[in-house]
C-alpha cells in the first residue's frame, strides 16, 4: 500500500507561536547558565562533534564568561551537536538556584556535584516540560489532577540541595510520570477518527514515508533517523522519544503534535512550510 498523500494546495506555513507561560521557564537561558552542557557532558568525534571531551572537562570553545567562541559558526566548524541540545532550562536552575549563583571556576570544589545535579535536572526539567504540554491539551482533562500531581512532586525534588538531587530516583519517577503521559497520548489520539497506527520503538530509519498519513500515530521513540517525511501528515502524532536526527519534514504538518520538543525539531530538516505546534521555534538552519 502506498504511503502518499497529495498535499493540500491551500497549506500555508504557521507563524511561530509564543510558548504558554508554564513552559517559558523551562526553555533554556544560556546567559544565566554557567555553561554547563559545555563541560558536564561527553561527546565523541563524529559527524555531530569535531572532537572527542570528556565529562567534567570544558569543551576548548567555551570562554571565560561561559560563551561559546565559536557559537555563530557551529554547524560550519564541526559542532552541529550542539545546536541541536536542549537542557529545558536546567542548566540556568542549577546555576542560579542550586548553587546559588556560585560558578564551578570560582568554587572548584562544587564542580562535580555541580555537573552530577545539572543530568538530574535535565531529566526532571524534560518530564515537567511534557506534563505542562498534557496540562494544556483539553482531551486530558480526566488526568489533569493527576498531572498537577505529579507536576508538584517533580518541580519539589528540583528545588532540594545538590545531596538531594543526588539521591532522587529518576528512573523511578519517570516511570510513574510515563505512565500519565502514556494515557494522556491514549485520550488525546482517541479524538483523530479512524484506525491510527501503532509504530512505538520501530525501526524506520531511512523510511521511505513521503506524504504519509500518520495522524495520531504512535510513533514513541521510534527510530526515525533520515526518513522522508516530506509532506507527511503527523498531526496530533505522539513523537515523545522519537529520534528524528536527519529526518526530512519538509512541507510536514506536525500541527497537535504532541511531546514533540525543540531538540528532535533542531535534529531534522524542515523548511517554511513545515507546520510546528505552538512555542516550537523554526531552526535557523532550515
Amino acid at each position: 500500500m502506498s504511503h502518499e498523500r497529495r498535499p493540500s494546495k491551500d497549506r500555508e506555513p504557521s507563524p511561530p507561536q509564543a510558548p504558554d507561560a508554564a513552559r517559558l521557564p523551562l526553555l533554556s537561558d544560556c546567559g544565566s547558565c554557567f555553561g554547563l552542557c559545555c563541560v558536564a557532558l561527553p561527546f565523541a568525534a563524529s559527524a555531530d562533534f569535531a572532537l572527542d571531551k570528556e565529562a567534567g572537562r570544558p569543551c576548548p570553545n567555551l570562554g571565560a564568561g561561559f560563551r561559546c567562541g565559536i557559537h555563530a559558526e557551529l554547524r560550519q566548524r564541526g559542532f552541529s551537536g550542539c545546536t541541536v541540545f536542549e537542557c529545558f532550562g536546567a542548566g540556568q536552575k542549577v546555576s542560579q538556584v542550586t548553587f546559588e549563583g556560585k560558578d564551578w571556576r570560582q568554587a572548584p570544589g562544587t564542580a562535580r556535584a555541580m555537573f552530577d545535579a545539572f543530568g538530574v535536572m535535565r531529566q526532571l526539567h524534560e518530564l515537567l516540560w511534557y506534563v505542562a504540554e498534557a496540562l494544556t491539551l483539553p482531551a486530558a482533562r480526566p488526568v489533569h489532577r493527576e498531572l498537577r500531581a505529579v507536576q508538584e512532586t517533580t518541580e519539589r525534588l528540583t528545588l532540594g540541595g545538590p545531596e538531594e538531587l543526588a539521591g532522587v530516583d529518576v528512573a523511578a519517577h519517570r516511570g510513574e510520570v510515563n505512565a500519565l503521559l502514556l494515557r494522556v497520548s491514549e485520550l488525546v489520539r482517541a479524538q483523530v477518527p479512524g484506525r491510527k497506527k501503532e509504530r512505538r520503538g520501530a525501526d524506520l530509519m531511512g523510511a521511505r514515508l513521503k506524504g504519509a498519513s500518520l495522524r495520531g500515530a504512535d510513533l514513541r521513540g521510534a527510530y526515525l533517523i533520515a526518513a522522508d517525511l516530506q509532506g507527511a501528515d503527523l498531526r496530533t502524532a505522539d513523537l515523545i522519544g522519537a529520534d528524528l536526527r536527519d529526518a526530512d519534514l519538509r512541507g510536514a504538518d506536525l500541527t497537535g503534535s504532541i511531546f514533540l520538543t525543540q531538540a528532535q525539531v533542531n535534529a531534522a530538516r524542515g523548511d517554511a512550510a513545515t507546520r510546528l505546534p505552538p512555542g516550537l521555534r523554526r531552526p535557523a538552519h532550515w
